[in-house]
């Protein structure tokens, strides 16, 4: 099976698994006790901070450990809202994550503006600044890039806005970790990651916190990380994350990305050429080097083009895999004008650092190869049975 899913979740890696093996043999105890192994434990998660808070751009003590990303979205928008009080607005992004719109739901019930994107699934600046003619919000939420999409989101530039107008900014920064460089996302006030979108363990992340004033916690019960997060801290996981993305910076800085971007931009032109009507979600504006996200052509179905690809021995996804048992049209494809049939026939590839160029030209071989026997079956190709 070629694995083409690493946005919905990378596999474990070689560094990682090492450190993970490393950690579990040489910190047993729990960080909190008083004796000196869980003074060693305690000595390891620190130094993680320090070396994550040096390649965000924050005070080491700006950073608490989480389950991953979901808890660190529902964490980030609790805090938002328990800060800002009673009648605040959030404004979010309409292509963000279920964990950020769920969350954003139920902590700013009824008060929430959806931030347009343009045709490409590129945020729309310019609404922010009108819209704050208007009123102030108590949060603005801006992804980094599209876990659908792989569309890259000007965070940046939404960070120093709400820098200047003194709004509380939160940054989802799940799909960059591990495939572009993190330096910049400490100077958020609030930013998440998840370690097993880049090969890292799963059910440990991180989440940047505000630098001063209160902090409101979501899981209560202990004195973990000064009562802004309760519970033992996952040691073992923490030391595997960090390992996985110093890993993945070192491909990063070394140009590596470039190499794969080329090969993903070969597979599309080459799909998109071999199957009429192929369309590329996001074309025209930056993209993760890993992600491609196609409306392939309607003589098939969404998921008869997974299921058989599956049987050719490729797994892709149909977009979000927290959406995956929904009904509904994607909200993101949705949020960029894609029409519900339209939505209906998409397909996302997303690739890892261990991806060959020669695995994504078998995929282009293997679509080829689903396209004609679907021709075939429905009759409207040239090997239709006679």
């Amino acid at each position: 099976m070629i694995y083409l899913d690493h946005n919905a979740s990378s596999p474990l890696l070689p560094a990682a698994r090492e450190a993970w093996l490393d950690a579990a043999e040489r910190f047993p105890g729990n960080p909190s006790s008083p004796h000196r192994s869980g003074a060693r434990a305690e000595y390891a998660l620190e130094d993680a901070r320090h070396r994550l808070a040096a390649r965000l751009g924050c005070r080491n003590t700006d950073l608490i450990w989480t389950s991953g990303a979901t808890e660190g979205c529902a964490t980030a928008i609790h805090h938002a809202g328990q800060a800002a009080g009673p009648g605040a607005v959030a404004w979010v992004s309409a292509i963000e994550h279920p964990a950020v719109h769920e969350n954003a739901r139920r902590f700013f019930a009824g008060r929430i503006e959806k931030i347009p994107v343009d045709a490409r699934g590129v945020v729309e600046v310019g609404w922010l600044r009108e819209q704050r003619r208007r009123e102030s919000p108590a949060l603005v939420a801006v992804m980094a890039a599209n876990n659908e999409t792989g569309v890259l989101q000007p965070w940046r530039e939404v960070r120093d806005w709400c820098i200047a107008e003194r709004i509380p900014f939160f940054c989802d920064a799940t799909q960059v970790c591990g495939r572009m460089p993190v330096d910049g996302l400490g100077a958020c006030d609030l930013a998440a990651g998840s370690a097993h979108k880049f090969g890292g363990p799963r059910g440990v992340g991180f989440l940047k916190v505000p630098a001063t004033g209160d902090f409101h916690a979501l899981v209560h019960g202990g004195k973990q990380a000064e009562g802004r997060r309760a519970g033992t801290e996952n040691v073992t996981g923490v030391l595997a994350m960090i390992a996985a993305l110093e890993w993945c910076e070192a491909r990063i800085a070394a140009g590596e990305a470039a190499g794969h971007a080329a090969w993903r931009d070969s597979f599309e032109a080459a799909v998109t050429a071999a199957l009429p009507g192929t369309r590329v979600v996001g074309a025209g504006a930056p993209r993760l080097w890993n992600t491609s996200s196609l409306l392939l052509p309607a003589a098939d179905c969404r998921q008869r083009w997974v299921v058989r690809l599956d049987k050719a021995g490729f797994a892709v996804s149909t977009g979000s895999a927290c959406a995956s048992g929904s009904e509904e049209p994607s909200h993101v494809l949705t949020a960029m004008g894609v029409s519900a049939s339209e939505a209906g026939r998409a397909v996302r590839v997303s690739a890892g650092w261990s991806t060959t160029e020669a695995e994504w030209t078998a995929l282009r071989d293997a679509m080829g190869k689903v396209w004609a026997a679907s021709r075939a079956t429905d009759g409207s190709g040239e090997g239709e049975s006679r």
